[in-house]
């Protein structure tokens, strides 16, 4: 089962819960406290279907959304175009990327990066970040913690109903792997007004601290602040989410 297929298209009317706007608020405001203003080359890695590409691009920033579930970029096109923006998304993976020329900050946050589930494929990110930024840019993203996975999430599961498709959201925690595994049922109608079952499997992993920072400095990078998430407080045992900010 691939990831982010089916579900894509049903993906943000469950996640109209998110606050993007004060997320996006607090993730504008770091950037200012580096010095990345509006006009300034932004890369939103892991865009998905560019909710957040869209904020920035609205706050003035050049942006390109990358991600690789084709699905979830139709949407992000089709959304930036009917909003009269226009955002160039491109179809790769965050481990392995390019760009036509140097950014300025790359930002990747609601998840993505829990998306990478080894230290290996975490210094392959860090190394084609590198690559991307320019020397003094910056790299700022989230991950969920693993007392969030391990004591609040795991083994249980969240349903919702709409009027068109319902979800069932059974959640698994390994303590060998540090994996979240999300087995997601999806029930969407058709034209016929009849329900079609889809499923798939996501993963996300949980990353200590040192790791992050061994496996930026290994890419030559530097994880210069750690924050318990919308704070600038230091992270403590029940922080749910941080944001990590690297630099070149």
């Amino acid at each position: 089962m691939r990831e982010y297929t089916d579900f894509a298209y049903v993906y943000d009317e469950y996640m109209d819960n998110i606050p993007y706007d004060e997320w996006c608020a607090y993730l504008i405001q770091l950037l200012h406290e580096y010095h990345i203003n509006s006009g300034d080359f932004i890369v939103d890695l892991g865009c998905g279907t560019g909710t957040v590409t869209r904020i920035l691009d609205k706050a003035g920033y050049d942006c390109i959304g990358i991600d690789m579930s084709q699905d979830m970029l139709t949407i992000a096109s089709e959304k930036t175009f009917d909003n009269g923006q226009e955002i160039v998304y491109s179809l790769q993976d965050m481990r392995e990327f390019s760009l036509p020329y140097e950014a300025l900050a790359m930002i990747s946050i609601g998840d993505s990066m829990n998306y990478i589930t080894s230290v290996n494929d975490l210094k392959n990110v860090f190394d084609s970040v590198k690559k991307g930024l320019a020397l003094g840019g910056i790299f700022i993203f989230d991950l969920k913690t693993i007392h969030f996975f391990r004591d609040i999430l795991s083994d249980n599961t969240y349903a919702e109903n709409r009027d068109t498709s319902a979800f069932i959201w059974n959640n698994y925690y390994e303590n060998d792997t540090r994996n979240n595994i999300y087995d997601l049922t999806i029930f969407v109608q058709n034209e016929d007004g009849l329900f079609e079952r889809f499923e798939e499997q996501h993963f996300q992993h949980g990353f200590e601290i040192d790791e992050v920072k061994n496996a930026a400095q290994t890419a030559g990078l530097e994880v210069i602040a750690v924050y318990d998430a919308f704070t600038h407080n230091e992270p403590n045992k029940d922080s749910e989410r941080l944001y990590y900010i690297v630099k070149k």
